[in-house]
């Protein structure tokens, strides 16, 4: 069945948007494992860049239109990506942390209209920010491992424009997006295979402008040395937002990457 004018523009208006949600989320593979190094004052520091390779699956919709289902793997978003950067940073103190999580992605694309006559090509770009606040106490901290219990808010902006080219409607262009704030929270564990082997896990879950957002992940580390690891695993995030015509409602998940640096 072949899509309509309008219909084909929300299609991959979702798809766009719904890459553009590769968001970071609350501890991402940031992880630290128990021995630390520590400042004269007692304070350790962590800052880790990381990757996440995520499809994604749900609705998303658009201008006030029909919310357009969305499948698409990460391969198909990745040839949208202009520019992604995720880094996530933490301040530890005995056993209490403060941490901050931002993402930053734009995905753009471009498609000819089946006639030519109101626009010949229309360009739909996304620009998304992510940034969580947050706070967290260890529950458990020893020579084994850490538990932590996490709270925090993140905000979510985003902005999509579709702009046309060629036609009756050259030049025109419009913008649709959304700012929400949700408060998130759960736990996070880590555990030492060996001294340089240890896992990691969290469970999150919050609300807010959000119905509900969630975030469940496993990964494993490999400390080279005190100062530098590396963390592969698997992450899954859910968010269902909607409101005034914006609806995103989607899954993400997939194979995550990341260097962990402390100092």
């Amino acid at each position: 069945m072949k899509l309509g004018f309008t219909s084909a523009f929300t299609c991959l208006g979702s798809v766009l948007l719904a890459g553009s949600a590769m968001a970071a989320d609350i501890y991402s593979p940031v992880a630290p494992d128990a021995k630390q190094i520590e400042t004269e004052q007692g304070w350790t520091f962590t800052i880790a860049p990381y990757f996440w390779m995520a499809g994604i699956s749900g609705d998303v919709g658009l201008f006030g239109l029909p919310p357009t289902e969305v499948d698409a793997s990460f391969s198909d978003i990745f040839d949208h990506l202009d520019f992604g950067a995720m880094v996530i940073g933490e301040a530890r103190y005995d056993r209490y942390s403060i941490f901050a999580d931002v993402m930053y992605t734009k995905i753009s694309g471009e498609r000819g209209t089946p006639l030519g006559i109101l626009a010949s090509n229309v360009e739909i770009s996304t620009e998304t920010f992510a940034g969580l606040l947050g706070v967290g106490y260890s529950l458990i901290d020893n020579s084994s491992g850490r538990l932590d219990v996490v709270g925090g808010a993140r905000v979510w902006s985003v902005d999509t424009e579709i702009s046309l080219s060629g036609g009756i409607l050259g030049g025109a262009s419009r913008s649709d997006g959304a700012t929400w704030v949700d408060a998130v929270g759960g736990l996070r564990a880590t555990y030492l295979i060996t001294p340089e082997i240890y896992l990691t896990g969290w469970g999150i879950i919050g609300a807010g402008g959000a119905d509900i957002d969630w975030d469940l992940a496993a990964t494993i580390g490999y400390r080279f040395n005190d100062r530098v690891s590396a963390v592969a695993g698997y992450r899954a995030l859910g968010v269902d937002y909607s409101n005034d015509g914006f609806v995103f409602d989607a899954v993400q998940q997939g194979p995550i990457l990341g260097l962990v640096l402390r100092f």
